[in-house]
């Protein structure tokens, strides 16, 4: 059997924090604001994973009201992911997921983001795609005040 998953996440760009976005960190002047390092990109990828097992969002699994996930490299989120998936008895096919940020470019980052996070999901590189694309100045991210993400998976029985 095998089932597909949407997720999508929104993050505040404010000073005085790093920029992680797909499991690495990015030489920027502003950085995402959350409870937990705020990736937006691995927050997206795992609630498209829980979707599609059926097993709810992230903020059910790791609220933010919790001092355990505070601050929390968010691959350790996406890897406590897949383990859950794994107790239904899914696996990662593949990933399709869009980042829409004006700054930084992104499209030299995606390999090495790519690379990332196949390895804490346990999959070749080639089956996590990411896109960048920008609002063209238009909405939040547009005007830089945030960064947003959309995810689509493909899971199956091991």
């Amino acid at each position: 059997m095998v089932r597909i998953g949407f997720g999508f996440d929104v993050h505040q760009l404010v000073e005085g924090r790093d920029l992680w976005l797909g499991g690495i960190k990015l030489e920027h002047t502003l950085g995402l604001l959350g409870h937990s390092d705020a990736d937006v990109l691995i927050h997206a990828i795992c609630d498209a994973l829980l979707g599609a097992a059926n097993m709810r969002d992230i903020g059910y699994h790791f609220p933010d009201t919790s001092a355990e996930t505070e601050g929390m490299d968010s691959k350790i989120i996406l890897r406590k992911t897949i383990e859950l998936i794994a107790t239904r008895g899914y696996k990662v096919v593949n990933i399709d997921s869009t980042v829409c940020a004006e700054r930084p470019k992104l499209n030299p980052h995606i390999p090495t983001m790519q690379q990332c996070l196949a390895e804490v999901i346990g999959i070749d590189a080639d089956c996590v795609s990411i896109k960048a694309t920008t609002t063209e100045k238009l909405g939040f991210t547009g005007r830089q005040e945030g960064i947003s993400a959309y995810a689509v998976c493909l899971i199956e029985k091991a």
